[in-house]
């Protein structure tokens, strides 16, 4: 009997052993059998989970150019008309390899993996961030991404400091800090020029270039026509810069949240940096409630996280 109950005592014992085993276990066990089927370290990925997302994402092209990539005639031809471009393509793609001559052969661009989680805050220019206290919370992101004229500088509290990647093109271009990448939206020929003039030196002496040469990135023609036909359905005549910005931080972020888009509490696109005088003024060329509504689909669907900030429901 004592033999049986000692065999029954051994059992009891290394059972036990096992479960405290299993409940101490290092949580980084379970954060590698994560990481290793999902696209990403994150909670939750963008494309998981999500046949028609992650086909959407996946078939879009080279979101940015490079010295090896080229941008195929098709969309060339596509983009040349966003603005009544008349050169060849010949001549855009000897600019483009001039750029490559100055700036790095590779943007800095890093693709999705299982082993990263990079959190991207996209920010807006809309006057619903007037009031919001957001600053923080932008701050707290791996990516900040801000976009043409907006700026922090007096509206810390609201929209916070940190700026690791500036959207512009010529016409809304400031000078950035050091360590802020210049994203380039080219919408003609003559953008690529500019910017190789800035960072041109002069035969008076070296020009005072707006940005940091080895962290210039330049949005590929073809992921604004994939933008307007794959996101919008061609609605409008090319996306807004905010639009291809949100489009693009799904292709460099793995969590993405949205901040300073869409109308203020009254209904107008306006920016919180600036007085409103004209009430009646809308989006332009671009579908902006077509462009807003997906932004709220993909709220909806978990894709995003969008902040209203002060703005009626």
């Amino acid at each position: 009997m004592l033999s049986t109950i000692g065999k029954i005592w051994v059992v009891v014992t290394l059972l036990c052993i096992t479960a405290i085993g299993l409940l101490t276990r290092p949580s980084w066990s379970l954060s590698a059998f994560y990481r290793e089927s999902s696209s990403c370290a994150c909670r939750k990925c963008l494309t998981d989970g999500d046949p028609w997302f992650g086909e959407l994402i996946s078939g879009a092209p080279k979101p940015f150019l490079s010295r090896k990539y080229v941008t195929p005639e098709g969309a060339f031809n596509w983009w040349k008309h966003v603005q009544n471009e008349g050169r060849p393509y010949s001549f855009f793609n000897t600019t483009v390899h001039n750029l490559f001559q100055i700036f790095p052969p590779t943007p800095p661009f890093i693709e999705s993996s299982p082993s990263r989680c990079i959190t991207c805050a996209v920010v807006g220019n809309s006057g619903n961030l007037k009031g919001s206290h957001y600053g923080a919370l932008i701050d707290y992101h791996d990516i900040v991404i801000r976009m043409n004229r907006g700026r922090t500088k007096g509206y810390e509290e609201d929209v916070g400091t940190k700026t690791t990647h500036h959207v512009m093109y010529p016409e809304s271009a400031i000078n950035l800090g050091n360590t802020t990448h210049l994203v380039l939206f080219p919408f003609k020929i003559n953008d690529l020029l500019w910017l190789l003039r800035s960072f041109t030196p002069r035969e008076n002496g070296p020009v005072k270039t707006i940005a940091n040469k080895d962290l210039v990135m330049i949005l590929n023609p073809g992921f604004m026509k994939y933008v307007h036909e794959n996101w919008l359905g061609k609605k409008g005549r090319y996306p807004s810069t905010g639009f291809m910005t949100l489009a693009l931080s799904m292709h460099m972020c793995d969590e993405v949240n949205v901040f300073g888009f869409g109308a203020d509490r009254d209904g107008n696109w306006n920016h919180y940096f600036e007085v409103l005088r004209n009430k009646n003024y809308r989006t332009g060329p671009h579908s902006g409630t077509h462009e807003y509504e997906l932004i709220q689909q993909l709220h909806e669907h978990k894709k995003i996280q969008l902040f209203r900030g002060c703005r009626s429901q």
